[in-house]
């Protein structure tokens, strides 16, 4: 059974609280939010905000394309991003944005911090507000996730000063008549960073990897958030913190998700924590971010 857990009574050290996170990051690997600072018509408004301009004609999202870049940045086609070599480019469609810097600063060089593209100024607002008040949950959950492991409550806080999380709007149309069996809205992956926080417009899709086999479906309703860990994590804390594999294989209506990978700056150590080892937490994104986006793959 996937862990429901209360946020606030989470931040509160609640014990029932505690001892659900903990078995949603040392076991299962996923667990769904509620009560949290982002209420169900903030993340309505996000969804409606992403919907909005995946129904644009495509000569105009094409002004956003992130092929042209070389960053994560804007716009992702259908068939840009393949997260399982043995299977096809996911169908789905993306739009991927980051943390604002000012203009000038010296981290706008690197793809994990390149400038944001915005189709107009309203999608602009609307995103980066959900974004910051995304990443102050994100870390909010984080912070009971270290205590859960017996770790103190910021272990985790000072990676995160200038992060490299990312969030997307993903649109999954209803899943074409061509598509076959190794065709998915995104297939198995497990997530490459430390967690993710996971809005939807409440329709079916999300299946999740059981540990004994076979895939349980996953779905929640705007307000209530899904959240998993990723590799980085379960590296971070030697394996403590799993990384379940999961996927949208996709269905008979088209699917709103906004996930939000909440990933450290680019030079925490994410090595296991006291191993007195180091490794960067964007050497350990660059080589999955090569493996993944089409346009990396290509240069």
């Amino acid at each position: 059974m996937i862990p429901r857990i209360d946020l606030a009574r989470l931040v509160r050290g609640d014990v029932d609280a505690l001892a659900a996170m903990r078995k949603a990051a040392t076991e299962v690997g996923f667990a769904t939010i509620h009560n949290t600072a982002l209420p169900a018509a903030r993340v309505v408004e996000v969804i409606e905000t992403y919907r909005a301009f995946f129904k644009q004609p495509e000569a105009f999202k094409r002004r956003f394309d992130m092929a042209r870049t070389g960053s994560n940045r804007g716009w992702g086609a259908a068939g840009s991003e393949q997260v399982d070599q043995q299977a096809n480019p996911d169908y789905k469609q993306f739009f991927d944005s980051g943390l604002t810097l000012p203009e000038g600063h010296p981290r706008l060089e690197s793809r994990f911090y390149a400038p944001n593209l915005w189709p107009d100024d309203t999608f602009a607002a609307v995103i980066r507000a959900y974004y910051d008040d995304a990443c102050a949950v994100a870390l909010d959950v984080l912070r009971g996730v270290a205590v859960c492991i017996g770790a103190p409550r910021q272990t985790f806080d000072q990676g995160f000063a200038e992060p490299m999380a990312l969030l997307r709007g993903n649109y999954y149309p209803e899943r074409p008549d061509w598509a076959g069996s190794r065709d998915f809205g995104i297939a198995a992956h497990t997530d490459y960073g430390c967690l993710t926080l996971l809005a939807t417009d409440g329709s079916p899709g999300l299946e999740v990897r059981q540990r004994g086999g076979g895939w349980i479906p996953l779905s929640a309703p705007p307000g209530v958030f899904i959240i998993n860990f990723g590799e980085m994590m379960e590296l971070w804390t030697d394996r403590l913190i799993k990384a379940t594999p999961h996927r949208v294989v996709g269905g008979t209506a088209e699917r709103i998700s906004i996930p939000l990978f909440f990933n450290p700056s680019y030079e925490t150590n994410v090595a296991p924590l006291r191993s007195g080892e180091k490794i960067l937490a964007g050497a350990h994104l660059s080589k999955r971010y090569e493996e993944t986006y089409v346009h990396l793959k290509q240069t």
